[in-house]
């Protein structure tokens, strides 16, 4: 099965399974309607959706009653196409894109050469002899060779009891040439009714023509908006080097297999996830952790797919291959949410449904009120107004409204290290005003380090005493233990042989050296064993505990030997991203499982106003709960296991990306940097989302609202102004432009 229909999801019973195809065809946003509508149609299928913006559509299915070939003949019909069943269906995609844009280019090309001689003889020499016959000739490859896909499209529409854009293209440019055809062989018939004979070759051919170029305009633009997953994709080689029978041998990249040996040479990116096994080196993972550091790489450290391999060279193993690499994991989450519909995509589809029909009713009403009003003239202008009416009312830019906007945020997100599972949280997280915040991990590093050594030894031997703590914490098993082994460590301490070790729950650990016994650990431990504790001992941990660090005491017997400070260090930029929340007029809280004294300390050095201790994981989905009963929209934020509830109780939920996989499995956005200032950009990023979308959906509103009026001659009996079908076409495609033009602004917006 191909790559991106690996994206399976099983229902509860195992029956249904749920694949996304690229759509090939598609010229509008009622399209996209009509092969929902399709889909949900065919046999075994659940559920259905179909994004115009990006060309996909997904299905939720009975695998033991539907293939995808079943699918794809279903939409054949219709005059569609899904890619099913390739090895690559995105390359077949982009190829069909290719071909699609260069045939639509050709068309908008020739159409125009030929309908501008066209335009020419209805303007300024229509009284030319055989001026008529010409225009005809001249219009007829236009519209029925050029333009012959709408006609087609329609058909295969109608068959089904369906309407599209291509239904209102068909009907107004095929009933302005067969009129314009049956005036320039039978001009009498007017001419004895006191009526000139009007020819709109020009109008016919110009339609075709303008509506070819709005669709190469929107064809390239709609290919920008996706930039941010050309970007992630070129970070994944095609080919790399692996060890094949005991020999190096280039591969493509598709046929690497877990437990491959592979080899990584300087500067080149890394194919796929695994463990180094050979050599060292720096990395650059920067697209993963948005830290701009390059990472040392030793044996049994972890690589990822498209980070990039620095000075040295190393072999690695295959661990995670194909879609289950973290660059392919982040690549489908983007998919996923550029082809998801934020909650007002749903209403815009239900009105582009419905909006073809209305458009034809419309257009038949227009017809009956000027053969009943219209005078002399009535045909004429009935049928002249009914065409206009049908090439003005285009649905394209109401349909693109919306995903061309989720399109542009979700990649300009995925820019700035932001990852963004739905179209719903990029909507609704401008609305945010109350922002949970995890301690550990999220306002703190989440790792802990040494921050104060204080030895009391009296001139002792200091290396003496470095190396048996050190032993003593490379035994321990405690998770502060390691920060004491790092620090020691650097300092050049060594292993020596401590005898009698002993781990001692809940208090430390101890051991026995040169006729003396040492401990590592908390006060209880001391005092249960008589070590006397000095009151400048006790001073100076009271002090320590006071801003907020843990204090380990080591001593022998006899007296306390040193006193260690160890802390989750804040990270640099959380007091600078919680000061932008609290200025954004947002209401931030943390939620921890530290004791009230830490929590307190660490409130105050980021300035926070609200926060609570000794949290459980449940309390935390609880204070989710409370929040939202008091009216507010809360965006939890948070990196390990124990906030996987309160994230998926939170009406915006954000994931640290260094965090657990459960977490970023349930929040909705993932933040692939471990800066919290992506938080407000990411609010920022959905209120310029949401501004987007209503100033597109106000301008194709309000395009329709003033433009079919006009069109059906609303002004004629005020002023005699007619809009001339013409001019409905260029407008018709301007607008579409415009849609998307205005949405592509958000690319070099600043967040």
């Amino acid at each position: 099965m191909s790559a991106i229909s690996e994206l399976n999801v099983k229902a509860a019973n195992g029956k249904y399974i749920r694949e996304e195809f690229p759509v090939l065809e598609m010229t509008c946003a009622a399209c996209a309607i009509s092969v929902e509508s399709m889909l949900k149609s065919t046999t075994g299928v659940k559920d259905a959706g179909v994004n115009f913006a990006n060309q996909t559509a997904w299905v939720e299915y009975d695998q033991k009653q539907t293939k995808p070939v079943d699918l794809q003949n279903s939409i054949r019909s219709i005059g569609y196409d899904l890619v099913v069943d390739v090895e690559d269906p995105q390359a077949v995609q982009e190829a069909a894109q290719r071909k699609h844009y260069e045939a639509v280019k050709n068309r908008t090309i020739w159409s125009s050469i030929l309908a501008v001689p066209v335009v020419i003889i209805g303007m300024f020499f229509m009284d030319i002899p055989y001026g008529n016959y010409i225009s005809m000739v001249l219009s007829a490859p236009v519209v029925f060779y050029f333009g012959r896909t709408f006609f087609i499209n329609a058909w295969k529409q109608a068959r089904h009891g369906k309407a599209n854009m291509d239904t209102l293209v068909a009907l107004s440019t095929g009933i302005a040439f067969l009129f314009s055809a049956f005036n320039t062989f039978f001009p009498d018939f007017w001419h004895s009714r006191g009526i000139h004979a009007h020819v709109y070759y020009e109008a016919a051919a110009v339609i075709i023509a303008f509506i070819s170029l709005g669709k190469l305009l929107e064809e390239k633009a709609k290919s920008n908006t996706s930039s941010a997953i050309k970007k992630l994709m070129g970070l994944q080689p095609k080919n790399v080097l692996a060890i094949v029978d005991g020999t190096e041998k280039e591969i493509p990249i598709a046929s690497v297999k877990i437990g491959f040996k592979i080899i990584v040479r300087p500067g080149e990116k890394i194919p796929v996830d695994g463990v180094l096994i050979n050599g060292s080196s720096f990395v650059d993972e920067s697209m993963i952790s948005g830290e701009p550091v390059p990472v040392e790489k030793i044996a049994g450290e972890k690589v990822f797919a498209g980070t990039v391999n620095q000075k040295g060279s190393f072999q690695f193993e295959a661990k995670k291959v194909g879609g289950d690499t973290i660059l392919a994991q982040i690549i489908k989450m983007v998919q996923q949410a550029q082809g998801s519909k934020a909650p007002v995509q749903k209403l815009v589809d239900k009105i582009a449904g419905i909006f073809v029909p209305v458009v034809i009713g419309i257009a038949v009403l227009t017809f009956i009120t000027w053969m009943i009003l219209g005078g002399e003239n009535a045909f004429t202008h009935a049928l002249l107004t009914s065409v206009t009416v049908l090439v003005i009312a285009c649905p394209c830019a109401l349909g693109l409204a919306t995903p061309t906007a989720i399109m542009v945020g979700v990649g300009k997100g995925a820019e700035n290290n932001i990852l963004i599972k739905d179209a719903e949280s990029l909507e609704i997280a401008h609305k945010v005003n109350a922002v949970i915040l995890d301690k550990t991990g999220t306002i703190t590093e989440g790792k802990p380090i040494v921050t104060d050594f204080i030895w009391d030894i009296e001139g002792k031997s200091l290396k003496q005493y470095k190396d048996v703590l050190y032993t003593l914490e490379t035994k321990s098993e405690h998770p502060l233990a390691e920060a004491v082994v790092n620090k020691l460590r650097e300092e050049g301490a060594k292993s020596i042989d401590v005898h009698s070790f002993e781990s001692v729950t809940a208090r430390g650990v101890k051991g026995y050296y040169h006729d003396t016994t040492y401990f590592v650990g908390n006060k209880k431990l001391l005092e249960e064993n008589g070590t006397r504790i000095s009151e400048n001992v006790k001073s100076e941990a009271l002090k320590l505990q006071s801003e907020a660090k843990t204090v380990i005491y080591f001593a022998s017997e006899e007296t306390v030997l040193a006193v260690i400070a160890i802390a989750d260090k804040i990270k640099a930029t959380s007091k600078a991203a919680i000061l932008a929340l609290q200025n954004k007029g947002i209401d931030v809280y943390m939620l921890t499982g530290d004791n009230e004294q830490t929590a307190k300390a660490v409130a105050a050095q980021v300035g926070l106003k609200h926060f609570r201790a000794e949290v459980l994981p449940s309390d935390k989905a609880e204070f989710v709960k409370k929040l939202q009963t008091e009216g507010k929209v809360v965006a939890m934020v948070g990196d390990g296991i124990n906030d996987s509830h309160a994230l998926a109780q939170a009406d915006v939920s954000i994931a640290m990306g260094k965090g657990s996989d459960i977490a970023m499995d349930v929040a909705k956005m993932t933040l692939i940097t471990s800066d919290l200032q992506s938080i407000p950009k990411a609010l920022n990023l959905s209120t310029k989302t949401v501004l987007g979308i209503r100033q597109n959906l106000f301008w194709a509103f309000i395009y329709n609202v003033i433009g079919i009026p006009l069109a059906a001659g609303v002004l004629y009996p005020v002023n005699g102004f007619l809009l001339d079908p013409m001019i409905a076409g260029a407008a018709m495609a301007l607008s579409s432009v415009s849609v998307v033009g205005n949405s592509l602004r958000l690319k070099a917006a600043k967040i």
